[in-house]
């Protein structure tokens, strides 16, 4: 995963690049990243998994843990740990989920599936898993 760097060293970097250019280190800007929301689409989940199952990152899978799978036709890809608020649209229920693993699910303007929760974030965010939903229409923002 790539982390940010601090705001001090990103804002002595940035300082430096602007005395290099003629500017004063003042007139340098730097703004945070922002979260970025997307459209709304489908949270599906796992379903049962065989004991000692792994992730694509090479984690034991937990059913129960706050982690997702995002497809690998995702463009662009979320590196593993990455943080996605998830929100379920028809309820309010929000949820941060670290993703650490990969789906071979794709999205289609028929299925607009994003993420592929555990059954314990699934049902945390108000997901039937008897009987069940198969999915439930969430946003999704990722944090980091």
């Amino acid at each position: 995963m790539v982390r940010s760097l601090p705001a001090a060293v990103l804002a002595a970097v940035l300082g430096v690049s602007a005395c290099l250019l003629g500017a004063s280190p003042a007139q340098a800007k730097w703004t945070a990243p922002t979260a970025q929301a997307s459209d709304q689409c489908w949270a599906t989940h796992y379903g049962s998994q065989p004991p000692g199952a792994l992730t694509a990152s090479g984690e034991l899978f937990d059913n129960n843990a706050d982690t997702a799978a995002t497809s690998l036709s995702r463009r662009p890809q979320l590196p593993f740990g990455t943080r996605v608020q998830v929100t379920n649209a028809a309820n309010g229920a929000s949820l941060v989920v670290r993703i650490n693993d990969r789906g071979t699910f794709a999205s289609t303007p028929q299925e607009p599936k994003c993420l592929d929760l555990t059954d314990g974030a699934f049902g945390r965010l108000g997901g039937s898993l008897d009987p069940d939903a198969g999915h439930i229409v969430v946003t999704e923002t990722v944090l980091d």
